[in-house]
């Protein structure tokens, strides 16, 4: 073993620690909500005992480390007083989420609770962090219930609508640029049907590959939220207990109702992971098939618009202008789709979009009439 690497590990870890513990005890004296104060105090504490644990480790070896936040700590702690905890949540939460797993292959880890109370702890200020943001979720859930947001369903629209509108740009700009370069409808045809097919399949499968990745994360999350809550449910508990308390119940009453759910054996996994992981285990993100399947309809759907003319117009001029003519009603058409999710006005989003894209079409046009005329290249039908 060497030595000085681990002297190197143990003061890392041990100023990590003491970081931890000295922001974590600077946000319960600067937060005003009872709850939050309570949750960070108690994350500080636990932070303050890992860095004993360190601490110790290094005295074993003849060092003695001073509990001095680092400049950097100090540099939150003082964003978080003057502008507000809100202001470095972020940034906390990404700090914890990247260092929940730096114990786990850490040999003096082995045995103790340092691994898992990490990872609770990103959990925990992830929870903590979207409470403290959702101040106003209130307000946010009475705009949905009065109509002003609009985005319902936001989620299957706003991928419907990106799914057309990629078929049709990616389309439309491939058909100009060889239409810049051809003097045949056909060979534009031609290529516009590649590119439809060879798009569709591509977005099918970038789709497939997301949902099932976040499926296949999702599964492997909730089997360790299992194995946390078969070997330490005591732990679970009193982690629920924190993220219940962050969400604004008093101390006691999350502890009952965490100690309650805890206990029930059928639901305690079900409530762990959709209070913890934010995760819908009926859920897991819908079907990956589905979602490959959906986008390959809407690319094709979007793409249908410039290529079609070229396919019953033998004339490239006339194919060329039809295409740019239902391309434009469908660019307008798209981009009052956008406002149904964006809340911008009407006309606005259509004529935005439809700039978008013809000047897509337009560049890639001249692209293809430039590079055929320098080189002397054009392509035959």
């Amino acid at each position: 073993m060497d030595n000085r690497a681990d002297i190197v590990r143990y003061k890392e870890n041990f100023q990590s620690e003491v970081d931890a513990a000295s922001t974590y005890a600077a946000l319960s004296q600067i937060e005003s909500q009872p709850q939050l104060k309570e949750v960070y105090s108690r994350m500080s504490d636990i932070e303050a005992h890992h860095a004993d644990f360190w601490g110790a480790k290094l005295d074993a070896l003849g060092i003695a480390m001073k509990r001095k936040p680092s400049f950097r700590a100090r540099v939150m702690q003082l964003l978080a007083r003057k502008l507000g905890v809100g202001m470095v949540l972020p940034t906390l939460v990404a700090n914890e989420q990247g260092a929940s797993n730096t114990y786990d292959n850490q040999p003096e880890a082995k045995g103790t609770n340092l691994s898992a109370e990490e990872q609770s702890h990103a959990r925990i200020l992830s929870a903590v962090s979207q409470a403290s943001s959702g101040r106003g979720a209130e307000g946010g859930m009475l705009a949905r219930l009065e109509g002003r947001h609009r985005a319902v369903g936001g989620n299957a629209l706003r991928a419907s609508v990106l799914g057309a509108n990629d078929g049709l740009v990616s389309t439309l700009s491939l058909a100009m640029g060889v239409a810049g370069g051809s003097k045949h409808a056909q060979t534009v045809a031609l290529a516009a049907m590649a590119g439809m097919l060879a798009g569709a399949c591509a977005m099918a499968m970038g789709e497939w590959l997301s949902v099932q990745s976040a499926r296949e994360l999702a599964q492997k999350q909730i089997a360790i939220e299992a194995d946390e809550l078969r070997e330490a449910p005591q732990e679970e508990m009193e982690e629920l207990a924190l993220i219940y308390q962050s969400k604004g119940l008093p101390k006691d009453d999350a502890r009952a109702l965490a100690e309650k759910l805890i206990s029930d054996k059928s639901t305690a996994l079900d409530t762990l992971v959709r209070e913890e992981l934010g995760i819908n285990p009926e859920d897991l993100g819908g079907s990956a098939w589905e979602a490959a399947g959906a986008s390959f309809v809407l690319f094709l759907v979007g793409a249908l618009s410039p290529a079609l003319p070229f396919i019953f117009v033998g004339d490239i001029n006339t194919g060329i202008m039809i295409s740019l003519f239902c391309s434009a009603i469908a660019l307008f058409l798209l981009g009052v789709a956008t406002h149904i999710l964006t809340g911008r006005g009407l006309l606005f989003s259509g004529i935005r979009q439809l700039i978008i894209g013809l000047l897509a079409a337009g560049i890639t046009y001249g692209m293809g009439v430039m590079i055929g005329r320098l080189f002397g290249i054009t392509v035959a039908g």
